[in-house]
């Protein structure tokens, strides 16, 4: 049985024993909001990719996010260089949070044709998010579950083109 390799922030992003990889961007709110990525990981533990997941276990309130905090900085340098090389990058919206970050990477990357989106009903920049989703021909899932799918169905399509 295949099992998804999981890295996670600031592994190597070079374990990744080249598989496809999923980047799973999206709500953290500095971890105190729901995981949906171990959700995720759950659900695609057995497909034969690389579960790339931002959400780290020691982050620290402490680090202050700027740019010559050593922590932070490596944070963000690894989260950009896995949303580059990622062949899928998913992004989560939840319900009750602002997500700004988030928001920057639907904008950096919503012309590459690599993104899936999920977004609450009540996310407060819902329209924003479906506009731009209809603009750039970005795919959007109704829920986790729905986007693990997806995520299935694009992973099918990177192995078997």
């Amino acid at each position: 049985m295949t099992v998804a390799r999981v890295i996670t922030a600031p592994q190597p992003l070079a374990n990744a024993n080249r598989w496809p990889m999923v980047y799973l961007g999206g709500t953290i709110d500095m971890g105190d909001s729901e995981d949906w990525q171990a959700q995720a990981i759950e659900l695609l533990s057995g497909e034969r990719a690389a579960i790339v997941n931002p959400r780290r276990a020691d982050w620290s309130a402490d680090w202050l996010p700027v740019a010559d905090e050593p922590h932070f900085r490596e944070q963000v340098k690894w989260e950009l260089e896995a949303l580059e090389v990622a062949d899928i990058v998913v992004l989560h919206f939840a319900s009750g949070s602002k997500s700004p970050i988030s928001l920057l990477e639907l904008g950096l990357h919503a012309r590459g044709g690599r993104l899936i989106v999920f977004c609450a009903p009540d996310y407060f920049r819902k329209g924003n998010i479906d506009i731009t989703a209809e603009r750039y021909g970005i795919e959007r899932a109704s829920s986790v579950e729905d986007l693990v799918e997806r995520v299935r169905c694009r992973l099918a399509r990177i192995a078997h083109p």
